[in-house]
């Protein structure tokens, strides 16, 4: 039986929280080390203990493939794990994206469920639902890039002149452009769902319902103009219905979700302003 463990920084929800959604759909148990940053950085890069390929960054997924071995959190165990390259039981997978991707057909989130697809389909919807996801990522990252628009190493107040001329084109032009093609792919999805693809949720679709509320939460003026505005309806009704999966549900009540601050989306009253049509 495989076991899973989430390694990602403390106190934002960042893009660990695109993998934590995807848990929380399936109902599946996993450990989420994001409370340890010093644990987390002796995995990241070429010094890091999880053995080659090395990783660029978090989040970090561990994949055990004896859950009986359980992942350690404190520095000895750390320690004791150098070897893990050696270990074909554990393994251990970057980008978020690629972890989806990885996670998507073994939680049953990768479209492929109640519906009588040919081995080619099935690939092939796989590869439909990475492609949206990526392009929902894609969002994501010039979301993050209207805060720090020159260099990701300095401060916002370094550079608030370009993030202001940046935040101006992702409200006008950027936003609304996703937002179109994400409504568009709801409202031409042969099944029907509400969804982006197929009949039943999707990866594609849980990181949807995160960049939509992150990006509530970072462009509140915005967003309510773009809802008010009527032309994404079925947009915001997919967000409804992802928020009231069940699994979606119990983890949104458990208090285990962790609030939006200093991550990829951050609130600045100077950034946000309503859509002008």
């Amino acid at each position: 039986m495989v076991s899973y463990t989430l390694w990602y920084w403390p106190s934002i929800p960042g893009r660990g929280e695109y993998v934590r959604l995807a848990f929380a759909a399936a109902q599946v148990e996993y450990t989420d080390n994001s409370d340890d940053a010093g644990a987390l950085m002796k995995l990241v890069g070429p010094q890091g203990k999880t053995g080659h390929p090395y990783h660029f960054a978090c989040p970090i997924l561990e994949v055990n493939l004896d859950a009986s071995s359980k992942s350690r959190k404190t520095d000895e165990a750390q320690d004791a794990k150098a070897g893990a390259q050696a270990d074909p039981s554990t393994f251990y997978l970057s980008q978020t994206p690629v972890i989806l991707a990885y996670l998507a057909p073994k939680l049953k989130l990768d479209g492929t469920q109640e519906e009588a697809l040919s081995e080619d389909e099935v690939e092939l919807r796989r590869a439909h639902v990475s492609q949206l996801t990526a392009t929902i990522l894609d969002l994501s990252n010039e979301v993050h890039d209207t805060h720090h628009p020159v260099a990701t190493g300095a401060y916002y107040e370094d550079q608030k002149t370009e993030a202001a001329r940046r935040a101006d084109d992702l409200r006008q032009n950027r936003i609304p452009k996703f937002f179109k093609i994400f409504e568009s792919n709801i409202a031409n999805n042969p099944s029907k769902s509400g969804f982006l693809i197929g009949k039943n949720v999707t990866t594609a679709d849980l990181v949807l319902f995160q960049v939509l509320e992150g990006l509530t939460f970072a462009f509140p003026k915005l967003t309510k103009s773009l809802q008010d505005g009527g032309d994404f309806k079925q947009l915001y009704a997919l967000r409804d219905q992802v928020a009231g999966l069940p699994g979606i549900k119990a983890y949104l009540d458990s208090g285990r979700r962790k609030p939006f601050s200093q991550g990829i989306f951050r609130h600045y009253e100077e950034l946000d302003a309503e859509f002008k049509a």
